[in-house]
């Protein structure tokens, strides 16, 4: 089967050669597996199995697509936010509208000059041989609450949601609406297999809302962006750190496809009790736990709990993604990360060789 083959079978739960796998590597981790491979750092998902590929739209660009190379160094995005590399992420410092008045915030216009720009970062996906091959995703993440706190600071706007909801309605709605916009012109201009929304609304232990105001500020806006993909028959996904438990049946009613990261850590996020709940209508993206068994276990520990896991969330014909709970961190050990792959039935032997693969093409590409 094709990578896009695959993906698509499991999400219909028809059989599959192996489970589809989408795995993300902390820097650091995507660094030195380059150098284990003997490729680029970009490449090393590729060289891994990955059978997604996706890439940012909106403000996770400003994010994750920028790359810093020394500590200190950052950007003002076209949003307004001024970033920072601490450690080995951007981490917003500046927030454009921490500081203004109602008026202003009211008048505040997104980067509606920038949309082509950021669409055409799809462009590299979506090249003929690509896009036969691959699942191709398209985000346009964050479309709600994190992107006006990036806007307006955190503190900032967990205050006005209790001081001056109609403002924060007014203000979520017009960060919605650019999610939405990007959301409609990807699905109907560009050949994309899912797409991919998100916005962090839990903490660790609970989430950072209420249900109730969840679902009165924010889950008409996300039901709006889902609707635009599935109105044109594309999977929608949807990626909420943390425990998000209380909401998983309202993201379910508004069309929900396919649900990441899946953080068991976290309180009501177990994946054998969510796939027992949920899995026959919902499909599940993570579960791998970084914090403690990738890191800290063994290879046979790793075996032994992805097996466990692959049995669970496949059970009843598919509905599953193999992913970490979060990204692939640095003081994970190589012997577990392959471990991780054999047993999804990629072998090291297949990751060696598309890696010898991808040193021949830039060879030759450079020769040119």
């Amino acid at each position: 089967m094709t990578p896009k083959q695959r993906v698509h079978a499991a999400l219909q739960r028809r059989p599959t050669d192996r489970v589809p796998v989408f795995m993300w590597f902390h820097p650091q981790t995507a660094r030195h597996l380059a150098d284990v491979l003997e490729i680029p750092a970009s490449a090393v998902g590729a060289a891994m199995g990955d059978d997604v590929r996706m890439t940012w739209v909106n403000n996770n660009w400003a994010m994750e697509g920028i790359v810093h190379q020394r500590e200190g160094e950052g950007h003002v995005d076209p949003w307004g936010v001024r970033w920072v590399k601490e450690g080995a992420f951007n981490q917003p410092v500046g927030f454009p509208l921490a500081n203004a008045s109602r008026e202003q915030m009211l008048a505040y216009e997104f980067p509606l000059d920038r949309v082509d720009f950021l669409l055409h970062l799809m462009d590299p996906l979506l090249e003929p041989a690509s896009r036969r091959e691959f699942f191709i995703g398209c985000d346009v993440s964050p479309c709600g609450f994190e992107m006006y706190w990036r806007l307006r600071g955190l503190e900032n706007a967990i205050l006005d949601m209790a001081t001056d909801p109609e403002l924060t309605r007014a203000m979520f709605r017009k960060c919605a609406e650019f999610a939405r916009l990007l959301s409609r012109r990807a699905c109907t201009e560009l050949p994309i297999d899912w797409l991919w929304c998100g916005d962090d609304v839990a903490g660790q232990a609970s989430m950072i809302m209420s249900p109730s105001a969840w679902r009165d500020l924010i889950k008409p806006l996300m039901a709006e962006i889902f609707a635009e993909g599935k109105s044109r028959g594309l999977w929608v996904a949807n990626h909420c750190c943390g425990a998000l438990r209380p909401i998983i049946p309202d993201l379910v009613e508004i069309g929900l496809d396919v649900l990441n990261p899946v953080q068991a850590g976290c309180p009501g996020m177990d994946p054998y009790e969510l796939k027992r709940e949920f899995g026959e209508t919902l499909s599940f993206m993570g579960g791998v736990d970084t914090q403690n068994l990738l890191p800290f276990g063994s290879a046979s520990d790793v075996r032994r709990e992805t097996e466990r896991l692959l049995q669970a969330m496949t059970a009843g014909g598919g509905g599953y993604i193999l992913a970490a709970s979060h990204t692939i961190p640095p003081e994970t050990p190589d012997e577990n990360i392959f471990a991780l792959y054999e047993t999804a039935g990629i072998s090291r032997q297949e990751i060696m060789d598309r890696a010898s693969a991808i040193r021949a093409a830039g060879i030759r590409a450079a020769a040119r």
